[in-house]
């Protein structure tokens, strides 16, 4: 134990609660509460209702919800799928050669989001690929913004596995490719589902590259929150933000659960 003594321990978890609550819980308990409210002119809502969330299962904001879930799981596969095949080429590369790898998977999260959507509406304004107006680019700029995260994600996995089991195999005789299928990628699934979460959870919220870029017909539900905001709807604004969040959680609660089972293989 790092506080041994029984009052300290106290005196911790109350320092974190007193720091948890106003920083990180709070603002979550503001929103719900104002998904739920007619008016708020005081310091607690002054009415509770279930309008909001009746407009959400009758409007556009299930259409926007699914839209949001397409697109994150797209680009969650897709990223994940980038990050590990370059984790695993950069392993065995110089060290010269991983940062430079590494350079190019990060520069996409050192520059603004709102960069990154622009780029690639200049880049697919043209033929010979025409995306501008697609979902597919939408799908891209997330799958670009996430892809730095599932790689050092397995990156920081591989660096962790010992080298032992691959050796093993390869002294047995087996071949690289079932090395790689049956010995490696299956030590790393508990990684590559917490990066899956992880990218899936960026992707869900991500709105300043969307903004740019998502056509008429593919709007996820971040977007359909800033224009209810924008508008002055901020309490159907906040439904559609529980809604969100709740998709989310559920998603990842689930990948948890298979990130549990396979810790445990």
């Amino acid at each position: 134990m790092l506080v041994p003594s029984k009052s300290a321990r106290r005196a911790v978890h109350l320092l974190f609660f007193a720091l948890f609550v106003p920083v990180f819980a709070l603002p979550l308990l503001v929103i719900v509460a104002a998904s739920f409210a007619t008016g708020w002119s005081g310091a607690l809502p002054s009415g509770a209702t279930l309008a909001h969330y009746r407009d959400i299962a009758h409007g556009d904001a299930l259409d926007a919800l699914f839209t949001s879930v397409l697109t994150a799981l797209a680009a969650s596969l897709a990223a994940l799928t980038a990050g590990t095949w370059a984790a695993l080429a950069a392993e065995k590369r110089s060290r010269r050669t991983r940062r430079i790898i590494d350079a190019l998977f990060l520069l996409p999260v050192a520059v603004p989001s709102v960069v990154v959507g622009l780029s690639l509406l200049v880049a697919f304004s043209r033929p010979p690929l025409l995306l501008n107006g697609t979902p597919q680019i939408v799908i891209l700029a997330h799958t670009v913004l996430v892809t730095a995260f599932a790689y050092q994600s397995v990156t920081a996995a591989l660096a962790r596995l010992d080298p032992a089991y691959e050796q093993s195999a390869a002294g047995l005789g087996a071949r690289p490719a079932y090395v790689l299928w049956r010995v490696k990628l299956p030590l790393l699934l508990p990684s590559l589902t917490g990066a899956a979460g992880l990218c899936f959870a960026l992707s869900m919220g991500e709105l300043s590259a969307t903004m740019m870029i998502y056509p008429p017909d593919w709007l996820p539900l971040p977007v359909q929150i800033f224009a209810a905001t924008d508008r002055g709807s901020l309490f159907t604004g906040a439904a559609l933000a529980v809604a969100l969040m709740a998709t989310t959680l559920l998603v990842l609660l689930g990948l948890s659960r298979l990130r549990t089972k396979a810790s445990y293989r």
